[in-house]
């Protein structure tokens, strides 16, 4: 049981970075500060970096992770598109994400309550993808 909820959790969140990553990489080519780009540019390479080293942690599980949920990651898309279309302005950027955040910050809190049996290890990459959800989500405030 330890070694499957350990695994789930990791999946799952490894999903979540990757669906952080595409949405950063989905709005980043229409933000016009630049501080608001190398915000977005920052979190996108820290998101990476977590994920580099669960890759490793699930590796040594012998497994390769989890997809985001096509459905979840099509809806998003639209979404994203839909909203730039009516209005694309940094602040429009801004909803977008700090929405992004708060649905990543939620999801992972219900998958370590799904997943209480899962090793330290994993819910220590729970916790910091939940923390690293958290700060972009008060930094990109600014950007409102």
């Amino acid at each position: 049981m330890i070694e499957h909820d350990t695994i789930e959790l990791l999946r799952e969140c490894d999903a979540g970075i990757q669906m952080g990553i595409s949405a950063i990489d989905e709005v980043k080519d229409r933000v016009e500060s630049g501080d608001f780009k190398g915000a977005l540019d920052n979190y996108q390479r820290e998101y990476a970096l977590l994920q580099n080293e669960m890759q490793s942690v699930l590796h040594d599980y012998r497994d390769e992770g989890k997809d985001p949920n096509p459905i979840a990651k099509g809806m998003s898309w639209m979404k994203t598109n839909l909203t730039m279309a009516m209005n694309g302005d940094d602040s429009t950027v801004t909803d977008l994400i700090t929405d992004g955040c708060n649905m990543g910050i939620k999801s992972i809190n219900k998958y370590l309550n799904d997943y209480k049996a899962a090793d330290g290890r994993a819910k220590d990459f729970a916790r910091r993808l939940i923390e690293l959800q958290d700060r972009q989500l008060k930094e990109m405030r600014k950007f409102l």
